[in-house]
């Protein structure tokens, strides 16, 4: 069953996330360009993931923390560093 409010809410939290958080949108750009997602399916991906670090953090007691939330990948930090 599919909650509107639920999904309207993580639609713009996750948008939010996109502009603001350098960890959020390298997470949609790698979802667009290495598994070919549109734009709503990599959203919806980006949601999934937030809505999982939410519910860790409120199970465990854990305050957010981005780079544990989006690590840079072996690949892209591999070409960062040379």
């Amino acid at each position: 069953m599919k909650n509107d409010r639920l999904n309207h809410a993580g639609y713009l939290w996750a948008f939010s996330a996109i502009t603001t958080s350098p960890g959020a949108e390298a997470h949609h750009r790698r979802r667009r360009d290495t598994h070919a997602d549109w734009h709503a399916a990599a959203q919806r991906n980006l949601f999934n993931r937030m809505i999982g670090q939410l519910y860790h953090g409120l199970q465990h007691g854990e305050r957010f923390d981005e780079l544990a939330a989006f690590p840079t990948p072996p690949s892209v930090a591999g070409t960062a560093a040379t």
